[in-house]
């Protein structure tokens, strides 16, 4: 199972630098890195955190594929 994002994206379209978003989202630079890069994938509780800052639903930052 593999879930790619469209973070970077939607984070460059709202003109936000990863410190900015961090700041947003109360978590780390570390963590935003972490997640473009599909390193880690955020909690449910941040994913909803995410989706509502950019004002969309979670499938449409997060995408699940099967391998």
């Amino acid at each position: 199972m593999r879930i790619k994002n469209r973070l970077k994206e939607l984070r460059k379209e709202y003109n936000l630098t990863q410190e900015e978003l961090a700041n947003k989202l109360k978590i780390t630079r570390q963590t935003v890195i972490a997640i473009e890069k599909g390193r880690y994938n955020p909690s449910l509780g941040l994913a909803f955190k995410i989706a509502q800052l950019f004002k969309c639903k979670i499938e449409d930052i997060f995408i699940f594929e099967e391998k």
